[in-house]
């Protein structure tokens, strides 16, 4: 039994067992309903293609509202005359008060249809983005920033619990795929045209293009989303904080959560300070900075819908293993560059994004196999909280790490690397452990 363990474990998830796992009675409860079995079968049903392109554009805005703070700062640090530890303090507050509403949702999120949770929570984001949009100094956008976390920081989890709940295990690294290229969209959309507005109008209009998307996917949702209240038939703790300590102390989770934790402190490291480290370290024009995300961006929105079909195809933890090697490998280069030529810093760019996304794909996709139906969005919501504090810690340590040079170039950098490099290595053993987990729990499903 060891043996066949220790097999199976080494491939990941296999397949086979995958497309078995949901075979149980609460699971099938939670099943969407199919007219066509065949066209399932092949894939997605036809309303499962709208459900994930909306979702996918939910994303979009999302991903681009905090990620557009990064290529914003070269314009926003001297233009509100802060230094890169405020700057980094603005990034971070989204990230905190995004973790502190994911913690406090968590004991909520299993008791509503999860398509008003989505519209409430957006709304919200909304209303934040609106602040940031108008806000004529620091302060008062650190404030809207914070607002946009409060609600933003949770729709992530929302999507996820409902791409658990209408999803089987087996197409799940597709259809993670497919929403994390709203990753790349934003790389080949969302950033270049921010960058535009910002560089010829103002950093505000970039915050009110968002506001205008936003709004677009509000009536999206009203119109084109059905219910997702299945789960609501399930048997619930009697009271929301019962809810949530439930959810907090299931040994099996701990492993999970570990994983989400030590890949947000890395990622968040690197990111907000990625334009300023292109421009005043790689020698890159601010001119040609939309250049960097734009071609990059291209390559990515090929590379997550492809990363999907090979995690669901060969397994995922295989294809974590591979994300990880990669972005280990990349991160030194990246942190260890000098001045280097615009291809050059595109085809870094290029090569840690699939290291990125061949670890996020497999990665959400394996553990949304591991809560039990009831505990979906509670489990989601606090992985989600996780994913944000310990993302703005590691905004927080960067900065304290970080100096800048009367240049405005950064220095120790590559300390910056190391540290994200040992979390990358941690998290590939605590995701080993999982996918056993994942592995055990599709056998006695089958059994």
């Amino acid at each position: 039994m060891e043996a066949e363990e220790g097999i199976s474990s080494a491939r990941g998830t296999n397949t086979a067992l995958e497309k078995r796992i949901m075979t149980d009675t609460t699971e099938r409860t939670l099943a969407p309903s199919i007219d066509d079995q065949h066209e399932l079968e092949r894939g997605f049903s036809s309303y499962q293609s709208r459900l994930v392109a909306l979702l996918a554009f939910v994303q979009f805005t999302i991903i681009l509202d905090f990620i557009i703070m990064s290529p914003l700062g070269a314009i926003l640090m001297p233009d509100l005359n802060i230094t890169a530890g405020q700057f980094g303090v603005a990034v971070s507050a989204y990230a905190f008060s995004a973790g502190i509403s994911g913690a406090l949702a968590a004991g909520f999120a299993d008791r509503f249809d999860r398509k008003n949770l989505l519209l409430f929570f957006y709304i919200g984001f909304t209303a934040g983005t609106l602040l940031c949009a108008i806000a004529p100094t620091y302060h008062l956008l650190l404030f809207g920033r914070i607002v946009t976390g409060l609600f933003g920081g949770v729709v992530g989890s929302v999507v996820l619990a409902i791409i658990t709940d209408r999803f089987p295990l087996h197409l799940r690294g597709r259809v993670m795929g497919y929403v994390q290229t709203a990753f790349a969209a934003s790389q080949v959309l969302g950033i270049p045209v921010g960058l535009f507005l910002a560089n010829h109008w103002s950093w505000h209009f970039s915050f009110g293009a968002i506001v205008g998307l936003a709004l677009a996917v509000i009536a999206a949702i009203l119109m084109l989303m059905r219910p997702v209240n299945a789960h609501l038939r399930l048997k619930q703790d009697k009271n929301a904080l019962a809810h949530q300590m439930a959810t907090i102390r299931q040994p099996r989770y701990t492993l999970a959560f570990a994983v989400t934790t030590l890949l947000a402190t890395g990622g968040f490291m690197l990111m907000p300070f990625g334009s300023a480290f292109t421009v005043h370290n790689l020698g890159i024009d601010i001119v040609h900075l939309p250049t960097v995300y734009l071609v990059s961006g291209l390559f990515t929105i090929f590379i997550g819908p492809l990363v999907g079909r090979i995690s669901d195809t060969f397994g995922k933890f295989p294809t974590f293993v591979f994300g990880s090697a990669m972005s280990v490998i990349m991160v030194l280069i990246y942190t260890h560059l000098g001045q280097v030529t615009l291809a050059v810093a595109i085809t870094v760019n290029v090569l840690m994004f699939v290291g990125i996304f061949s670890r996020m794909i497999p990665s959400q996709a394996l553990i949304s196999a591991i809560p039990d139906p009831g505990q979906r969005g509670s489990f989601s919501a606090i992985s989600a909280s996780l994913n944000q504090l310990s993302g703005g810690l590691g905004s927080v340590l960067a900065a304290s790490i970080i100096a800048q040079n009367a240049d405005g170039s950064l220095r120790h950098f590559d300390q910056l690397g190391y540290i994200v490099v040992s979390t990358s290595i941690l998290s590939l053993i605590a995701m080993y452990f999982v996918q056993r987990q994942v592995a055990r729990k599709a056998r006695e499903a089958v059994l």
